[in-house]
């Protein structure tokens, strides 16, 4: 396994894997690396000849009083954890890299950004996408694989290839829930014990809508309400959203049909922890 600090370089092995017929699967990451990455890693693994995984706190995803600066970051456990995992490529530039001084472009998804996570966040998903849509061409792989759980960025990405002709197809993966069922996360390392129980709420109000849903309960009203009690019972929760929408839109529906997105996002104590389910009926 190899480190490329480098884009230039980064560019240059990408491009001379492609001449010798070699397919890239790309996972991007922010490090921190937990079981969900890997997850990525295994399935990017399986389906091509050569695995790259980038680790970047991207500082354009993150707003003036968010965690930028307190974000996990281990580059040493991480690198470990990927060569075990048969990682070809750990790419790990810096900022002054992808925003030098003078940068002044960005990538916005219009509307899909500005709902949900985005009412709360809202420059979040523009660094999102920008990123994303660097790292894609710096990489230039076959496929990009993300994870379930930040349902509404691998919408928005997925809009953001389609839209800009990408050469590319992106995967999402299933969420990776620990034994609780609390939804990997590397934000969960800033939960203290106590904050780590009431965590699980946020999937017990997630599986509550599920099991209304099965039994044909089809007014997402009463559903959020259902959940919404359900999270109130513990102290150190603090609800930002809860919703059920479109898939393809993100728009809220009046009635569960077909399938829809159910998401919410919740703080425990300081954290902000966000999990969701797809509801098909």
């Amino acid at each position: 396994m190899k480190i490329i600090r480098s884009i230039k370089e980064m560019q240059a092995f990408s491009l001379s894997a492609k001449r010798k017929g070699g397919s890239i699967g790309f996972v991007p990451t922010m490090g921190a690396l937990h079981e969900g990455h890997l997850s990525l890693i295994r399935r990017a693994k399986k389906e091509n000849d050569i695995v790259v995984v980038s680790i970047f706190v991207n500082p354009a995803q993150f707003g003036p009083r968010e965690d930028f600066e307190k974000y996990p970051r281990n580059l040493k456990k991480d690198a470990q954890l990927c060569e075990k995992e048969g990682v070809d490529i750990v790419f790990y530039p810096s900022a002054k890299q992808m925003y030098p001084e003078g940068f002044k472009t960005y990538v916005e998804v219009e509307e899909l950004s500005e709902v949900l996570c985005g009412r709360s966040r809202p420059t979040h998903f523009r660094g999102v996408a920008t990123v994303v849509a660097k790292l894609f061409n710096i990489v230039s792989p076959e496929i990009a694989y993300f994870g379930a759980k930040d349902a509404q960025q691998a919408i928005i990405i997925r809009r953001m290839a389609q839209d800009l002709n990408l050469p590319l197809k992106i995967k999402v993966m299933p969420i990776v829930r620990e034994k609780d069922g609390l939804a990997l996360s590397s934000r969960n390392v800033y939960l203290n014990p106590d904050e780590r129980k009431s965590a699980t709420v946020l999937y017990k109000a997630v599986r509550e809508a599920a099991d209304l849903a099965k039994k044909k309960i089809s007014d997402p009203r009463y559903i959020i309400q259902r959940m919404k009690q359900i999270i109130r019972r513990e102290k150190c929760a603090r609800i930002d959203y809860i919703a059920i929408v479109n898939m393809s839109d993100l728009k809220p529906v009046k009635k569960i049909e077909g399938k829809v997105l159910l998401a919410l996002a919740v703080y425990i104590g300081k954290t902000r922890l966000i999990d969701n389910i797809i509801i098909n009926v």
